[in-house]
């Protein structure tokens, strides 16, 4: 598939994926949520990639959020299963998601980054769900993940106001992991991506998996069903699961081949 909204590259077992409409501060349209659905897709489904970094083109914005402008003058709104961004409603992934914040993640922007599973942010990066500000609510996501990542008191503070909030704060609050300097989101992702490849990804990707559907149960309730999980279960019958124990036994590094 011709990408005309993002950018695609990889790197061993991590792909990178750069929203690419820097003249809008990449916001999205429905084209690029289609396109976005696929490359998503596409990483899902390769098991030679075990994690995917995403970021912004420029060094303005990660992402605008919704092509306001594009809706005005009448464009269509609307994505794909996967949400905004093929991201937003991708609950079925088990793989690492990573968000390199390297400016403006307004809105849907937001929503994509609280959609990973870690935001790595440049110090000019700032967050916010301003859609109450232009007679919307941030229904992709951002009104129910950000209560239930710093919980409910603070993203009121946040939803409420449609406040900005920097990444300094953003640390403080607890939805970004790290701060980094200006230009070296992308930089920091990675190395973060490169820290979870030293990890077996079938073991990553049944922890990912049972934090995911535990924290829709009760506590017992996932304790008592997490050996049922589908990740759980293709890790324990995984090489790499014979792999960790013998390599860890002979003192060498291991050889994860994810399967």
């Amino acid at each position: 598939m011709e990408l005309k909204f993002s950018k695609v590259e990889r790197k061993g077992p991590i792909t990178i994926v750069t929203l690419s409409r820097p003249e809008v501060y990449n916001a999205l349209h429905t084209d690029a949520h289609f396109e976005l659905q696929k490359v998503f897709d596409d990483f899902s489904g390769d098991p030679e990639q075990w994690i995917a970094v995403i970021t912004g083109a420029g060094d303005k914005a990660f992402c605008a959020g919704n092509d306001l402008k594009w809706q005005a003058a009448g464009g269509k709104r609307g994505w794909d299963k996967g949400g905004f961004a093929g991201l937003t409603a991708r609950f079925d992934c088990d793989k690492p998601i990573i968000a390199a914040v390297n400016g403006v993640a307004m809105g849907g922007g937001f929503e994509i980054a609280l959609a990973c599973d870690l935001i790595i942010a440049s110090e000019n990066a700032t967050f916010a769900l301003p859609e109450p500000r232009v007679g919307l609510a941030a229904l992709a996501g951002g009104l129910h993940r950000l209560p239930r990542q710093i919980g409910l008191k603070r993203a009121m503070g946040m939803i409420l106001t449609a406040r900005h909030v920097s990444a300094k704060e953003g640390l403080e609050l607890g939805f970004v992991n790290e701060v980094v300097p200006q230009g070296e989101a992308l930089s920091g992702a990675l190395r973060w991506a490169e820290m979870i490849t030293k990890n077996s990804p079938m073991s990553i990707r049944a922890s990912k998996q049972a934090i995911q559907k535990g924290l829709g149960v009760s506590l017992e309730q996932a304790i008592a069903e997490q050996r049922d999980y589908p990740a759980v279960q293709a890790m324990v019958a995984s090489q790499d699961y014979i792999e960790g124990p013998k390599a860890f036994s002979e003192k060498r590094p291991p050889k994860w081949v994810g399967k």
